[in-house]
């Protein structure tokens, strides 16, 4: 029995979650040593992302995007998949214009952002800002090139190895910034107004 092919159909789905990912990492290294390719199905975002070399994102039975995972992550193809796999946070507005791989955006609430444009290509198309809760900065030190909002605190959850924020930024009131749990990381208070800030390039434009 010298398979080339194995197809593994959510099969750690009944454990707990120590034992699951100890054998996250045991599935991958058998399969790594074995040189066998493995076919592996699940609903679970991380599971996927920590197993595969490659992962494929699926809807309605059509793959939206295959790709590695941190390209899956970091650089998603549209809306969809930038929504499906990890949290994201998203604003709407409309692309004011694009110069090369900047797209300047008005978001709904009329505050103007640069993203770097995906699949909006002109002036007056509606769109999807998108920007990971990990690259987003309160109060920041990220240099002249950073982009600043206003935001109230509505909700701080403390999560052990980190903080997980919620705010209101423009109009949207499911904002969310993860932090790490740091001596100089402050634990905010709902009600705290502050300001968020983050790279243009970590913002993608994406279709509405």
């Amino acid at each position: 029995f010298d398979p080339k092919l194995i197809l593994m159909d959510e099969p750690l789905g009944a454990l707990d979650k120590q034992l699951r990912e100890h054998m996250q990492f045991e599935i991958k290294h058998i399969a790594d040593n074995l040189g066998i390719t493995v076919v592996y199905v699940t609903h679970d975002q991380t599971e996927a992302l920590t197993m595969s070399d490659r992962v494929a994102v699926f809807e309605d039975g059509r793959i939206q995007q295959l790709a590695p995972p941190d390209e899956l992550y970091e650089a998603p193809k549209n809306s969809f998949v930038a929504q499906f796999i990890g949290e994201n946070n998203t604003m709407e507005g409309m692309v004011q214009e694009i110069n090369g791989d900047i797209a300047i955006v008005k978001l709904d609430d009329g505050s103007l952002i640069d993203a770097k444009p995906v699949n909006v290509h002109k002036a007056g198309e509606r769109t999807l800002v998108s920007i990971r809760p990990e690259r987003v900065e309160i109060n920041p030190t990220l240099g002249e090139n950073a982009h600043t909002l206003k935001a109230e605190v509505l909700e701080f959850i403390y999560m052990g190895d980190i903080f997980r924020t919620r705010l209101r930024v423009a109009g949207n009131d499911n904002f969310v910034v993860k932090t790490r749990n740091a001596p100089d990381q402050e634990r905010l208070k709902p009600g705290q107004r502050i300001e968020i800030g983050w790279l243009p390039e970590d913002c993608r434009a994406l279709d509405a």
